[in-house]
């Protein structure tokens, strides 16, 4: 790491070089290089593949993409939680080029339609139902008002493997051929962030972001051929689909599902089963593994490392995971989806004050800067300001957007997050809060202004502002305020709760709703979120 010790800058060395490869390209090297070596290990299922058979059906599914008429720089959906056809669809669009959109499994159907019309889609693959969501009757009903979609493939069902089988009448070279034809700067992946505008906004990466940023997070924490990593965090975020599987993938390391959706139990009965040696979570993740009655019954001493990301982590959580649960190298990372994701990390040998009160320091082959939000100079150390990061691993833009990119990313390449951070005397940063009041909740980034234009349409609602306040489990929970409309009788969590249902996320419904008679304003007429917060607590009882 460079630093310059007067100003909030920094940038990280590293003497191993940038992957100038493609992901398709890497993976079949690394199937080539570790043929017999467990690949993909699937708990629910009983499923399980060694690199040389992942390779093959990565390939099979691949011939099916070209064969359906899926060619590079088609827009291919996944909406299923943590399956193995994940990581095969994964592997198998970005050896043809295709450029896998990745959807929420809890979106519903405006979100859902949004992202399909948005992207620009042809095709979606997604699981037929699940947890009581009818993925393919909402499919159906968007489907008319997406005129790009071409079919839709269901995970377990005949259409899966048609769309498979389709690839016998292609010759054996067809997806060695497609692969020739890319680059590693070609877009391979969108990812929606939620907008602070109402609609989100489509991340787009290319090979070159998330192949390094994958190999670099999982060097930092030194993978390698010989671990397995326990991935329980979602596929759909960066978290599980770079960090995770190309993190293992780019060192052949072993990808473990414990469940399709987070549970706990699941996730320790994987470590002791398949003697994991790399755990991921989120706080509240650990948090839930570690308050499970029978914890100290499961055998975690096969653990060595592993990364928590998302939120800030308590420092008794972080105490347990590096004795109680083994993780001595566990690593605090940092980033968001716009630049793939990691920009700063802990190293396995900080102290846990570092593991707990910083992000960390620079990753390598990436600069941050902390700068002033008004005038954009960059602050001495230990002030405040927003961070910034430029390198390989910010994005190319929001998919079909550029207004937008050109408001997030300047001129010179610098990505500004809207979070404010402090830069310490060794260069490690700590995030102190956000310029645009992002609420983050057990690790999901959530904009009040999307819920908020949300819940305007309600007939009896005349104002709403919607806050984070703390919460001693997910880190944040959502309030809103509502101004009621002359005469309506007012609503309270549950009446809220049953506005939002089958429109919004469940993790975006806010917790806590206040109805007030005024909102605490500024002089200029601006609402003083602060103040809401500080009331809320008081009010609620939150301190």
């Amino acid at each position: 790491m460079t630093t310059d010790v007067h100003t909030s800058y920094a940038s990280g060395t590293s003497t191993t070089p940038l992957l100038e490869s493609t992901i398709g390209a890497n993976f079949a090297h690394t199937a080539a290089q570790y043929p017999d070596h467990e690949a993909l290990i699937d708990k629910p299922s009983g499923r399980r593949w060694n690199y040389s058979e992942l390779n093959h059906d990565v390939d099979n599914l691949a011939r099916g993409l070209l064969a359906a008429g899926i060619a590079q720089g088609t827009r291919v959906g996944i909406w299923a939680p943590n399956v193995p056809e994940w990581v095969l669809l994964q592997f198998a669009t970005a050896k043809i080029g295709a450029i896998l959109v990745n959807i929420n499994p809890s979106y519903r159907i405006h979100e859902l339609r949004y992202a399909m019309q948005q992207s620009g889609m042809s095709l979606i693959v997604a699981m037929p139902n699940f947890k009581g969501t009818d993925y393919a009757d909402m499919i159906a009903q968007a489907t008319p008002d997406c005129p790009e979609l071409q079919t839709a493939a269901f995970i377990g069902t005949p259409s899966w493997d048609a769309l498979v089988a389709g690839g016998t009448k292609l010759p054996a070279d067809a997806v060695e051929h497609a692969l020739a034809q890319l680059h590693p700067e070609d877009p391979i992946n969108i990812q929606y962030t939620s907008g602070t505008t109402g609609y989100p906004k489509g991340a787009t990466l290319s090979h070159r972001n998330i192949l390094n940023n994958g190999y670099f997070v999982t060097e930092t924490i030194g993978l390698t051929e010989r671990d397995k990593l326990c991935i329980p965090v979602p596929f759909y975020h960066c978290f599980g689909m770079v960090m995770g599987t190309l993190g293992a993938t780019t060192h052949g390391a072993a990808i473990v599902i414990p469940a399709a959706s987070f549970d706990p139990a699941a996730t320790l009965r994987a470590v002791q089963e398949e003697r994991c040696t790399a755990l991921y979570g989120v706080p509240t993740m650990f948090i839930a593994e570690q308050n499970l009655p029978d914890f100290a019954s499961y055998n975690l001493s096969s653990l060595r490392t592993g990364i928590m990301a998302g939120s800030p982590c308590p420092i008794e959580v972080m105490k347990r995971c590096m004795s109680e649960m083994h993780m001595a190298g566990v690593s605090i990372a940092y980033g968001m989806t716009e630049t793939s994701p990691v920009s700063m990390q802990t190293l396995m040998d900080d102290d846990v004050t570092h593991r707990t009160e910083t992000v960390g320091q620079v990753h390598p082959h990436l600069e941050v800067k902390i700068v002033d939000p008004g005038t954009g100079d960059t602050v001495p150390r230990g002030e405040p300001g927003e961070f910034c990061t430029r390198g390989y691993s910010v994005m190319l833009g929001y998919w079909n957007d550029p207004e937008k990119t050109a408001a997030a990313v300047d001129p010179e390449g610098w990505m500004h997050t809207g979070d404010l951070a402090v830069m310490l005397e060794d260069g490690y940063v700590n995030i102190v809060g956000r310029i645009k009041d992002m609420v983050i909740r057990g690790g999901e980034n959530l904009y009040p202004r999307e819920i908020e234009e949300f819940l305007y349409r309600h007939p009896d609602i005349a104002d709403v502002q919607v806050i984070g306040v703390p919460d001693e489990r997910y880190g944040e929970e959502l309030c809103a305020w509502l101004l009621m409309k002359p005469g309506a009788t007012p609503l309270d969590a549950a009446a809220v709760a049953a506005y939002c249902e089958g429109h919004l996320s469940r993790h975006k419904v806010p917790r806590y709703v206040l109805v007030v008679n005024e909102f605490p304003m500024t002089v200029t007429g601006k609402v003083r979120k602060m103040d809401m917060r500080e009331r809320t607590v008081e009010i609620l009882g939150l301190g």
